[in-house]
């Protein structure tokens, strides 16, 4: 693992729900399924993407993150990277330590650089994976706890690595379904009591220690294509969603959340939500 470090940088994430200070997204001006590598693209691939409605819809949420006191830093999108707009797989932020992901696929291949190059603009330390992939979508972090979904897209052998650079943490490894893409996809931590989760894609003795942990709320098939578990938390009960996702919504107001609902239709179209277009630099 090759290290950058800026001694001036502030980086710190030490839960998913945390207040959020400084976050990083990317416009979709170059947004488009080129090849799907999800069952949510190949539903849309011969429709594809409006990149109009995904700026427009993409704006509101950078503006409401703003509205409610998120710094939000932009990295310039490239037409080579038709899924940048999804920042959260290309780096993860654990304590104080913001890892660049190692991409699996190759149409995601170069996006690191791309951010290494921001985070260099901007002073903000990182240290970058070397060897096996790992994207930031299978990484879940809770206190001690971070969850590390196992998938095509995280190998165990970087999970393997990964309590060398988090002293003081356990890390969970979590197989699921790998159709669904990436842990965040299934299952979300919204408080150290609870979480979301989509049950049927993860082995049962794995729901069942979650579900002694946190008290689950289930999110059905139909709302789990429309992203419901990719929920984004910023702090103080308050929480992004989709307003497709009634029965999830109405289940976290029922536990007292304060649900943000923003249209985000156009670019669940390839496969990611809230959680995935935002890759946080700082929590309290």
């Amino acid at each position: 693992m090759a290290m950058r470090i800026d001694q001036e940088s502030k980086v710190g994430c030490n839960t998913e729900y945390g207040e959020l200070q400084k976050v990083i997204l990317c416009p979709p001006r170059y947004m488009a399924i080129e090849e799907a590598i999800n069952e949510v693209q190949k539903r849309y691939e011969d429709e594809n993407i409006d990149r109009g409605l995904a700026m427009k819809q993409y704006r509101e949420f950078r503006d409401t993150l703003r509205d409610h006191g998120v710094e939000v830093i932009e990295l310039e999108p490239s037409e080579e990277y038709p899924e940048q707009v999804f920042t959260r797989d290309i780096g993860f932020t654990v304590g104080g330590e913001l890892f660049v992901s190692r991409m699996a696929s190759d149409i995601r291949q170069g996006e690191e650089e791309a951010l290494e190059q921001l985070l260099e603009e901007h002073g903000i330390r990182y240290h970058k994976f070397e060897g096996g992939r790992i994207e930031g979508g299978d990484v879940i972090v809770d206190g001690d706890s971070v969850y590390v979904g196992v998938s095509e897209r995280t190998s165990r052998e970087t999970i393997a690595e990964l309590p060398d650079h988090l002293p003081g943490r356990t890390v969970h490894p979590v197989p699921f379904d790998g159709k669904y893409l990436h842990l965040d996809c299934v299952f979300n931590v919204l408080s150290p009591k609870t979480a979301l989760i989509f049950k049927e894609a993860l082995p049962e003795e794995t729901v069942r220690a979650l579900g002694e942990k946190y008290e689950l709320i289930e999110v059905g098939k139909d709302e789990q294509f429309t992203m419901g578990t990719n929920v984004l938390s910023i702090g103080g009960g308050k929480l992004f969603s989709l307003p497709v996702n009634r029965r999830v919504n109405a289940a976290m107001r029922e536990k007292g959340y304060e649900v943000i609902e923003i249209d985000f239709s156009e670019i669940i179209k390839s496969g990611g939500s809230f959680r995935c277009c935002s890759m946080p630099v700082e929590r309290s």
